[in-house]
């Protein structure tokens, strides 16, 4: 009987100890340190991992501005890194030299003129006929009547005196003769650097391009900006074609491509000289070094076009003097190019000739005519549709490019 006594109270006590032990976890709970899980809930929320992209939305929604914990300094750690907008990547130009290796490829592969000299000369004794069949070849590239009686005369002279036959000699005979011609001591630089005007102070080296509608005068325009651009050069674009839409629109992709400004007018068929005068003026005040302006390029017969062109010359030359006007000609337009070259230069003093399309030696000649014609170089080449299909023209690489 006692011994279920002391049980009872012995079991009552064990109670009592359980009870009191739930009250003091109950009293911390409510006032007390935070639980393990009630940590986790109250701590700063954690950091974008390192690979969250750049410029992600925070998921959170709010301003996108992170609250780290201080650190150990009490500074506080930076939040997400501001990155600018990357600027265009420009194109940069293929080398000249490479360029000029690339006509001498395609000359080679369509060669004709080198080709039919280099196999006539090359008999052991030469007829009237052959001699024929080398003056039809000539004027055939388009080399011109005045230059190819010149040609003709050297290499009769040279066919009797040195009596070559190896055709090493006679390719050196003819490089020589041809190189005579084409004339590389002509000054075929363009006249691109800034100057000082007539109240003195500085202004831009002034481009005009002129050219027959459909020669690639525009894109030529383009494809030297990148030249310029790679060299650089703060270039300038002046949209002065104002009648045709389609003009002003190719000139500003090409401005777009290498990152030059283009001066145009919202309106079609706006004052040339205007937009022109606008270009040089908004190229002055920006210190840039070259503006090229773009001409409309109607049928050359038309008066109206060569008192335009007249027109804008003086007009652009009232804020910078023109350092050049370069003349687009397609070279497989053969003499009728040569006509252009001729009107136009009475209007504008042409000071280089672009020849573009000169990737086949059918026309080559044209180099040696139009210079001859005019007495002013042939400064580019064009030798494709490509970006870097314009080459400065150099007459030895030209000569050999035929001969190839």
């Amino acid at each position: 009987m006692i011994e279920n006594i002391w049980l009872y109270l012995l079991l009552g006590l064990l109670a009592l100890v359980v009870l009191g032990l739930s009250l003091v976890a109950v009293g911390r709970r409510r006032g007390g340190a935070p639980t393990a899980p009630e940590r986790e809930q109250e701590a700063p929320p954690a950091r974008p991992p390192e690979t969250e992209p750049e410029g992600a939305e925070p998921s959170g929604g709010g301003t996108g501005v992170d609250t780290a914990p201080p650190t150990a300094t009490g500074t506080v750690e930076p939040e997400a890194t501001v990155t600018e907008p990357a600027q265009p990547v420009l194109d940069r130009p293929e080398a000249a030299g490479s360029r000029m290796a690339r006509l001498r490829s395609r000359l080679a592969r369509s060669g004709t003129l080198g080709t039919t000299l280099l196999n006539l000369l090359s008999k052991d004794s030469l007829t009237e006929a052959d001699w024929e069949e080398i003056e039809e070849t000539l004027l055939l590239a388009d080399v011109g009547a005045g230059p190819t009686d010149d040609l003709m005369a050297a290499l009769r002279t040279r066919a009797r005196v040195d009596a070559a036959q190896e055709p090493e000699q006679v390719r050196a005979i003819l490089r020589t003769e041809l190189l005579n011609i084409v004339d590389p001591d002509m000054d075929r630089s363009l006249s691109i650097d800034a100057g000082l005007g007539d109240d003195g102070e500085p202004h831009p080296a002034t481009i005009l391009v002129v050219g027959v509608n459909g020669t690639g005068k525009t894109t030529t325009i383009g494809k030297l900006a990148r030249l310029l651009v790679a060299e650089d050069r703060d270039v300038y674009l002046g949209a002065a074609d104002t009648f045709r839409a389609a003009a002003a629109e190719q000139l500003t992709t090409w401005g777009d491509r290498v990152g030059v400004p283009v001066i145009r007018s919202d309106r079609e068929g706006a004052d040339p000289a205007s937009v022109a005068f606008d270009a040089v003026r908004a190229g002055r005040e920006a210190g840039a070094d070259v503006v090229m302006i773009d001409t409309a390029g109607r049928l050359q017969n038309k008066s109206g076009l060569m008192d335009e062109l007249g027109k804008i010359k003086r007009v652009v030359s009232r804020s910078a003097p023109v350092a050049e006007v370069l003349l687009v000609l397609d070279a497989t337009t053969g003499q009728n190019g040569m006509r252009q070259a001729q009107v136009f230069a009475e209007v504008v003093d042409v000071t280089g000739i672009v020849l573009t399309k000169l990737d086949g030696t059918a026309k080559g000649g044209i180099v040696v005519a139009v210079q001859r014609e005019l007495g002013v170089p042939v400064k580019l080449v064009g030798l494709g549709e490509g970006p870097d299909d314009l080459a400065p023209f150099d007459a030895e690489e030209f000569v050999d490019a035929l001969l190839t």
